[in-house]
């Protein structure tokens, strides 16, 4: 049973997906989805039962006080809504959660009555892979969609990965089987510095929806975490030769490659970005973190005496078609 009361009648609504797990590598997407939320004050207005797609075994449920109170919280998945101002003024449907351990297609089936009942026109899955990119560049953004009509007229690319898939994939499909437009982003996370968070990958992500959907996205400190991001790993290359010399092959291979970011549409669209926000500040200052408390990102330390060393690429995060591209 679909419960919306409380939801006001939506306005050109688009609903924005994100999934802890095997599709988000540095927790790029998922923190996506968190900073709209955050900056935009979503209320939660209904959450999946954990019971229904969980495995507590898997994905634990935390004990934590309130008031005196001993409480719990299950892992689930939750919307909210929150209303986007300005002079085109729409609203957005965020889906965050984790990725369900069981029963995919009727968690798919979930998802898309809310997006039924609430009328979505769109909706947009977010994406990470570990993939062969270096740190020093832009971050590789793919666009997908299994629509050939909506990928001509958004500029995506009509995916063609064959392949193991995750929760993101199937959603995307359940949504074109349901005749619901669907698409998904993906930001490349370097395999070498792949610990949560990576700031920079969650700005790329934002950027890139903003284009899509055509909103201003306020980005508070980010731009300035990703910049601090970018100078801790910068600082932990500089440290073992190995890696640096690592990193510049990456650099070399990336250079040599036809860059979607050196393309004279992608430089019109960050044209676009920057006569939006000219008359806006993009936020205050502000420093990082990462998971370890560190000053920086940390690298994987798998060699003898603890020493930074460029690991091989494990199990994806989201397998990909090749280096940069995306899985579906």
């Amino acid at each position: 049973m679909i419960e919306l009361e409380g939801v006001p009648e939506l306005v050109d609504p688009v609903m924005v997906a994100a999934f802890e797990g095997w599709n988000d590598a540095g927790d790029a997407a998922s923190t996506a989805v968190a900073h709209l939320d955050r900056e935009w004050k979503g209320e939660v207005f209904a959450a999946l039962d954990a019971e229904d797609y969980y495995d507590f075994q898997v994905n634990r449920p935390t004990v934590f006080m309130d008031g005196g109170v001993r409480k719990i919280t299950w892992p689930t998945t939750r919307l909210s809504v929150v209303r986007v101002g300005g002079d085109k003024p729409r609203d957005l449907v965020l889906v965050r959660g984790i990725e369900p351990s069981m029963r995919w297609r009727s968690f798919c089936n979930e998802i898309l009555g809310f997006a039924h009942e609430l009328g979505v026109e769109l909706v947009v899955v977010l994406g990470a892979l570990l993939g062969d990119t270096p740190h020093t560049r832009p971050v590789p953004i793919s666009g997908t969609t299994s629509d050939p009509d909506l990928a001509r007229r958004m500029d995506l690319e009509e995916t063609k990965y064959e392949g193991p898939t995750g929760i993101v994939g199937i959603l995307q499909e359940a949504c074109t089987h349901a005749g619901v437009p669907a698409v998904s982003l993906w930001a490349a996370v370097p395999h070498y510095v792949s610990q949560p968070p990576n700031p920079k990958a969650t700005l790329a992500l934002l950027n890139r929806l903003e284009d899509l959907i055509d909103v201003r996205i306020p980005l508070g400190e980010l731009p300035e975490d990703a910049r601090a991001w970018q100078v801790g790993v910068d600082q932990l290359a500089a440290e073992d030769s190995e890696v640096a010399e690592y990193v510049q092959t990456l650099e070399e291979a990336r250079d040599t490659a036809e860059l979607p970011e050196a393309s004279g549409e992608a430089i019109a669209r960050e044209f676009e970005r920057y006569l939006r926000r000219r008359d806006g500040a993009s936020g205050p200052p502000g420093g990082h973190a990462t998971a370890d408390g560190s000053d920086g990102p940390s690298f994987r330390r798998d060699a003898p005496g603890g020493r930074a060393r460029p690991a091989k690429p494990p199990k994806p995060e989201a397998d990909s078609d090749g280096d940069e591209s995306s899985e579906d």
